[in-house]
């Protein structure tokens, strides 16, 4: 595999966090570059170490991970999606703040990341069988991930200030379509 194609895998890779992002994006209070930076950061990181731990895993026992890594993936973000949609439509108690949070914690985001990072899981497992260099695979996966993804949550921002509360269910719907789209893609193959 040549590195044209190892950039143009890690693009395609990262596609799935650039729409989930811009769904965190929409439901931050006006988020900052840093803010944007760090929630890149850390599903670059994620993104990369997958493939990684799908080399391995490929070396063992790449029949059951590609069997159910979609599976996988569309109950991740299905919950995800459903929970942004839940908090976008319950009415707000007079106690509660009501502004949008500065930062999404570190879980939700790990857990985000983790869901769009499945499929960068299976490309592992299928990369264990060509000629390719996993590290520098996963790096370039990683990187394109963290640019696209905070790209996505400065996106989110302007989607976020001209829709209100109405764009964190939309970032839920958009959580809900990647997941669907994973499982499509992988039972019509």
């Amino acid at each position: 595999m040549n590195l044209a194609s190892l950039v143009f895998l890690a693009f395609a890779m990262s596609t799935d966090a650039f729409a989930a992002a811009i769904g965190k994006g929409s439901s931050l209070h006006k988020p900052k570059l840093l803010q944007a930076l760090r929630v890149g950061v850390i599903f670059g990181v994620i993104e990369a170490i997958t493939p990684i731990v799908g080399w391995f895993i490929g070396q063992a026992a790449s029949q059951f991970v590609a069997s159910w890594d979609h599976w996988i993936a569309f109950t991740l973000l299905l919950l995800l999606g459903l929970h942004m949609i839940y908090n976008g439509v319950k009415p707000e108690d007079a106690d509660e703040q009501t502004e949008k949070p500065q930062q999404h914690g570190f879980w939700l985001l790990a857990v985000t990341g983790f869901a769009t990072s499945i499929d960068a899981l299976a490309v592992g497992v299928g990369l264990a069988f060509v000629n390719v260099n996993i590290w520098l695979a996963a790096g370039l996966i990683g990187l394109a991930t963290m640019t696209m993804v905070t790209i996505g949550v400065m996106l989110g921002r302007v989607i976020g200030s001209v829709m209100g509360k109405r764009a964190e269910m939309l970032g839920g719907v958009v959580l809900i379509i990647v997941g669907a789209t994973i499982l499509y893609e992988h039972l019509s193959a």
